[in-house]
């Protein structure tokens, strides 16, 4: 067997801070599963048997186990941030667009559909393309 490259070494205060983590009902699960697989890891499990016995993948014990070594005990805890799609419309237009909604609707209408913003959005010039869906993301956040 390879000799792991991050070996977790557990000082008596980060112990008891995970241990205390665990006994709470409060924090998030994926917070528990990490604090779960560093006890395991000080404890002299390896990775196979951490992974049998909390049901998670090797990588995800892998990660955590490099990220304790490398960066800490917070940054072991704690989800990073994930990327994302950037936003269509910035604030200045979601107000805009929800005026437009709350407007009259278009002659011939009884009311304002989304696809009938999603192109007044695009007539108007505030964004190439834009789906009806973002236009009912945009209105719900605002009620």
């Amino acid at each position: 067997m390879p000799v792991k490259k991050y070996i977790v070494d557990l000082s008596s205060e980060e112990r008891a801070e995970l241990e205390a983590l665990i006994s709470r009902g409060k924090p998030a699960a994926r917070s528990v599963t990490r604090a779960r697989i560093l006890l395991l890891a000080d404890g002299g499990r390896n990775d196979d048997q951490i992974v049998q016995a909390l049901w998670t993948s090797r990588p995800t014990v892998e990660r955590v186990r490099r990220r304790f070594v490398e960066e800490g005990l917070p940054s072991a805890l704690k989800e990073r941030a994930r990327g994302g799609v950037p936003t269509k419309l910035n604030g200045r237009q979601e107000a805009h667009l929800i005026a437009l909604a709350c407007s009259a609707p278009p002659a011939g209408r009884a009311r304002w559909s989304l696809r009938l913003l999603a192109g007044q959005v695009v007539e108007l010039g505030w964004h190439a393309s834009i789906s009806h869906e973002t236009v009912r993301a945009t209105l719900k956040k605002t009620n």
